[in-house]
């Protein structure tokens, strides 16, 4: 063998290693340019939730707040720890108010609060009346089925195949399940799903998850919250 490299070969090498990597690094961001926004949702660490509201079950647990002065009443969606939902806390605190603290998870007008302390008000019972559904009709959405929870911004993207065991670890768990339309109805893309009965979804959504879907159901306002009660008899996936 010879002690140098030809220069021919020298000059071929140089000019292959600068391609190489110039065609990695275009691969790179071909492959990353395909890829969906991940969004800006996140926990909100710096903005701590404690409020005092009325806890139903709609059919997931959620916290009805009363207006004050101009802000209007809301509903919060609510998870648990890690992938757990609140259904106990939420049952054995329905009789009266309550105070609730915890983090928001907020992605644009989608937030759910992660529970970390429910404590009743004391000598004291539902300090208001919470408003009825307000029906808006049937409709039919297209959209994915994904959990609140990871969506609104615990995990990023929260959504598509490659969340898709993660997202049913949690609905298992009881995180309320959320359909993200491609569609708004009044302004809002984000509805707490239920079946068409309006109680809890089993495993009949678990084939229709992290998929593009289309589904009709009724949708109603609750508060500043849509739910969307889906029936999944007219379910089909578009893609």
């Amino acid at each position: 063998y010879p002690n140098k490299v030809p220069k021919p070969l020298q000059a071929f090498l140089g000019v292959f290693t600068v391609c190489f990597v110039a065609g990695l690094g275009l691969a790179a961001f071909a492959l990353s340019s395909t890829q969906s926004d991940p969004g800006n949702g996140a926990f909100q660490w710096g903005n701590r939730f404690e409020n005092v509201g009325v806890l139903e079950l709609r059919p997931y647990p959620v916290l009805r707040v009363p207006a004050a002065g101009e802000t209007p009443a809301r509903t919060y969606m609510l998870a648990g720890q890690g992938k757990r939902g609140v259904f106990e806390q939420a049952e054995a605190n329905r009789a009266g108010s309550v105070t609730l603290r915890g983090v928001p998870v907020s992605r644009g007008d989608l937030t759910m609060i992660q529970v970390g302390q429910i404590s009743p008000v004391e000598g004291k019972s539902a300090a208001f009346i919470p408003s009825s559904p307000v029906p808006l009709g049937r409709w039919k959405l297209t959209g994915e089925i994904c959990d609140g929870k990871c969506y609104a911004g615990a995990m990023r993207p929260g959504r598509g195949l490659a969340h898709k065991a993660c997202a049913d670890l949690c609905l298992t768990g009881g995180i309320p399940p959320v359909f993200v339309s491609s569609g708004a109805v009044a302004g809002r893309s984000f509805f707490l799903m239920a079946d068409r009965d309006g109680n809890l979804l089993g495993n009949e959504i678990d084939p229709l998850l992290a998929l593009y879907v289309e589904v009709e159901g009724e949708v109603e306002r609750l508060d500043d919250l849509m739910v969307f009660k889906a029936d999944l008899s007219t379910a089909r996936v578009l893609k």
